[in-house]
């Protein structure tokens, strides 16, 4: 048995927070219930030891369960693993995100939380519908709370002990400085769509200079086609190298400072998308000229998740 990548392994400290997130991490958007609990323990067997995870996707009662089945089968504790959820965008109300999170760590089957994220900077109307639409099909927004009125009772969490660490997801850098610079206690990790064809420079420059982990979702593209995995810089690179398309997309994420997810839902694919090390200095510095630009999700305009399709999520 071959020993384990320093990427493999690497783990990421959160600076404002307790604990240390690994650089490789499983996602758990399945709309369906059994492939997630069988993709959950694939990627337990194949090595991940981060699990993000979210009220949103209604599925954490079947991770909470693999991740349970799958501790013990590996021989595991519940210390060796890095949990994450998110608070839906309809919970958005200071007296909203407590039953929420702790809804969540029941479902999930925890005690306590490694991370938990606002989902979106977009307030929902409040209330048990995930996706409350008027009779024309447009979001009923909430305005009568402020996304800092949010996170000052995502920061009670961390006070009361049960929550190490807290972030946002699918925020801009416009976004998230008000928060930063207004927080008690600042964002540990910020979650956004990151990929070659979206590198957000700027933001993970920023995050660097704060101490921030930028934690990058769809990090191959989400299955766009044509996308970054069909690129031909990137499969260039993989050919030279020996790797997949996918092992180099994941490598590049590690090699400039980012955590990634993948959501692989074989035990196969979970293995090679676990299996990356580092590329050549002049393989990373191809991948960092591609010059294309394109977002794949538009979430951080409409706090809509672009990848769960209407009426598939439950």
């Amino acid at each position: 048995m071959t020993a384990p990548s320093a990427f493999q392994t690497k783990k990421m400290p959160l600076n404002h927070g307790a604990g240390a997130m690994p650089a490789a991490g499983f996602g758990t958007l399945i709309p369906d219930a059994a492939v997630t609990t069988a993709a959950t323990g694939y990627a337990l067997d194949a090595g991940f030891r981060h699990f993000d995870c979210a009220e949103r996707y209604r599925n954490e009662a079947e991770v909470g369960e693999a991740l349970q089945t799958g501790l013990t089968a590996n021989g595991l504790t519940r210390e060796d693993i890095f949990v994450t959820t998110k608070l839906w965008n309809s919970n958005h109300r200071p007296e909203r995100v407590e039953p929420a999170f702790e809804a969540s760590l029941k479902r999930l089957k925890l005690d306590e939380l490694d991370l938990y994220l606002i989902h979106t900077p977009f307030a929902f109307q409040p209330g048990e519908e995930q996706d409350p639409r008027d009779e024309s099909g447009n979001v009923l927004y909430d305005s009568g709370v402020t996304l800092l009125e949010t996170w000052q009772a995502m920061e009670s969490l961390v006070d009361h002990g049960k929550c190490r660490a807290i972030g946002l997801s699918d925020i801009t850098l416009e976004g998230l400085l008000p928060v930063y610079e207004a927080a008690r206690i600042k964002p540990a990790v910020v979650q956004v769509e990151s990929h070659p064809y979206l590198p957000e420079t700027e933001l993970l420059s920023f995050c660097r200079e704060k101490g921030i982990v930028l934690l990058a979702f769809a990090p191959l593209g989400h299955g766009a086609r044509p996308g970054p995995l069909e690129d031909p810089v990137v499969t260039a690179v993989a050919a030279r190298v020996g790797k997949t398309p996918a092992q180099v997309l994941l490598a590049w994420a590690v090699q400039r400072g980012t955590a990634f997810l993948t959501t692989p839902k074989s035990a196969a694919r979970a293995r090679e998308n676990f299996d990356i090390s580092p590329l050549p200095a002049d393989a990373f510095d191809e991948i960092d000229r591609i010059q294309i630009r394109q977002r794949l999700n538009s979430v951080v305009q409409t706090g809509v998740p672009g990848f769960i399709p209407r009426g598939s999520a439950s």
